[in-house]
């Protein structure tokens, strides 16, 4: 292995870039739909080697003795979000001959500007870079830091975090729960650059004892909270909700068309009203997804009688919708993304309207200026208007949601929402834009970990899936596979209590990252002293 280090660290010119980027795209290996945990400790241990490596020009001062680090990092952040977001670009070509013009942009783009948040990640680790054990703290504490940042930063946008990586199924999930995932971004890149030391050797034994002792713990902990944990069970108590996630799979080409209107509402009335298993309860709630409804209630009055006819006594419809916000300043439309509660006489009784939009797919940043210039949204002219907080949804006396839309529940920490406690997260989406690729896997991935930090059942309505109910362990109850057809009943599985509250998750957090800086400072002072 030392050889193989010596050469990575030698590497000038294209082999270097080539070298860092692929190093970042292996690592994408590890997460969903591959789940290969072999992938990260291969590409950390590179990137710790092509740091190791990395010098400025002779006679630069200390900014440029810092510049090849940061390069390293943005072509190994540019290598792992280029291989984990390309299939961003399939949404552009729904409507290719008005959007595929900005495929280069979304694939190449989007990936470049995340990789800058690596590459503040390598230039700030250069900074404390020592020989073994220290350089592998400094590093984690540096990207722990970045997926931080990540989750805020023009907007934030923590898709694919590192430590998802160490996430693959339900025992390796709960670790999520007691300390969270930003403090699990930390130990996981400490855990992957470990084999990194066993070329140099110095550190090598104390980064492999701490690398175990984390891993140990890590499954052990989820093993022994699964082993006292109830059964998984897709028919519970009946005084538990039952729920109806209705997934049409229907073309997401064919929405954008006014003719096939009436068609999709058909569709979605007539498997709402399918008949529940033999043996089964009748659902009480029935959930439809992301803007299922391909038109705007207020100009469609006869839809809400249909869908009361459909609905049986005490039945629910919680479905995503568009919704007409009242004109802005200007007198224009506003339209909002919203989930709409309606009741069994078809009445509207209550709606959520989505927080978080995405940039440049529901809203346009600058918008007027980039009109100007021919540049509109994906979503809709003029874009979606965010809801200006988020409110949980009162379901019934005993049974609240908290709505998330669509790329909502990926960031992690807490979901501040006004109303009282929720019972459930309810996430609607539609991730049809993006086919058969794995973005719909990653999407359910990190749905998952947020049931499980928040210790709430998941319900999980998708146009064409992943379609799923979760108990707050992350561990599926019921689910329909990507791109099927039909409905999903399920009981709602209660809350699990949690060990720790948000602050103090954020507290260890502070406290992984204080330890992870003074082990980094203190190795590199005593690798000084050693040298004089």
């Amino acid at each position: 292995m030392e050889g193989l280090a010596g050469r990575i660290m030698l590497l000038s010119g294209f082999g270097r870039i080539l070298a860092a980027m692929l190093a970042g795209a292996f690592a994408v290996f590890a997460l969903a739909p591959f789940d290969f945990p072999a992938a990260p400790f291969v590409s950390f241990a590179v990137l710790v080697w092509l740091i190791d490596g990395a010098s400025g020009r002779d006679g630069a001062g200390p900014i440029g003795r810092l510049v090849p680090s940061f390069w390293i990092g943005w072509w190994f952040g540019f290598g792992y979000f280029l291989a984990g977001l390309w299939w961003v670009g399939s949404a552009l070509l729904v409507e290719a001959d008005q959007f595929a013009w900005a495929l280069p942009i979304a694939v190449l783009g989007l990936p470049a500007l995340l990789a800058f948040f690596y590459a503040f990640a390598t230039l700030l680790a250069r900074c404390f870079w020592s020989d073994g054990l220290g350089r592998v703290a400094a590093l984690a504490f540096a990207f722990g830091l970045a997926e931080w940042l990540r989750t805020f930063v023009l907007t934030g946008f923590p898709w694919n975090a590192i430590g998802y990586a160490a996430m693959p199924v339900p025992t390796m999930m709960q670790s999520a729960h007691l300390v969270g995932l930003l403090t699990l971004n930390a130990l996981a890149v400490f855990v992957y650059a470990v084999p990194a030391s066993i070329a140099t050797r110095r550190g090598a034994v104390p980064a492999l004892a701490l690398a175990g002792i984390l891993v140990v713990a890590h499954i052990g902990y989820g093993a022994w909270v699964l082993a006292d944990a109830p059964a998984v069970e897709r028919s519970g108590p009946r005084s538990r909700p039952v729920f109806r996630i209705v997934q049409p799979s229907v073309n997401q080409a064919a929405r954008m068309t006014n003719d096939e209107s009436r068609r999709i509402f058909e569709t979605y009335l007539r498997l709402s009203a399918l008949p529940p298993e033999k043996g089964r309860p009748r659902p009480d709630y029935i959930v439809w997804p992301e803007t299922a409804l391909p038109f705007l209630l207020s100009r469609a009055p006869g839809a809400l009688d249909r869908i009361g006819d459909m609905l049986k006594d005490g039945q629910t419809l919680i479905t995503g919708a568009v919704r007409e916000a009242g004109p802005d300043a200007y007198g224009q439309p506003r339209y909002a993304n919203t989930i709409d509660v309606i009741d069994d006489t078809g009445k509207l009784v209550a709606h959520a309207d989505k927080v978080h939009l995405v940039p440049f797919g529901e809203y346009m940043p600058f918008e007027h200026t980039l009109e100007r210039l021919g540049v509109s949204p994906v979503a809709m002219p003029g874009g979606f208007t965010a809801g200006k907080h988020r409110t949980t949804l009162r379901l019934s006396d005993t049974l609240v949601a908290l709505p998330l839309v669509c790329y909502e529940i990926i960031f992690p920490g807490p979901i501040r929402a006004t109303g009282p406690a929720p019972d459930f997260l309810l996430n609607v989406t539609n991730d049809a834009w993006y086919g058969d690729t794995t973005g719909p896997p990653q999407h359910l991935r990190q749905a998952r970990l947020r049931a499980v930090e928040t210790g709430l059942p998941l319900v999980r309505a998708g146009n064409n899936g992943i379609s799923v109910v979760t108990d707050g362990y992350g561990r599926v109850v019921a689910g329909m596979r990507l791109d099927a057809t039909g409905i999903l009943d399920a009981t709602l599985p209660a809350p699990e209590p949690g060990p720790m509250s948000f602050p103090g998750r954020r507290l260890i957090f502070y406290f992984v990252l204080a330890i992870l800086l003074i082990t980094a400072i203190f190795l590199r002072k005593d690798m000084r002293t050693l040298r004089d």
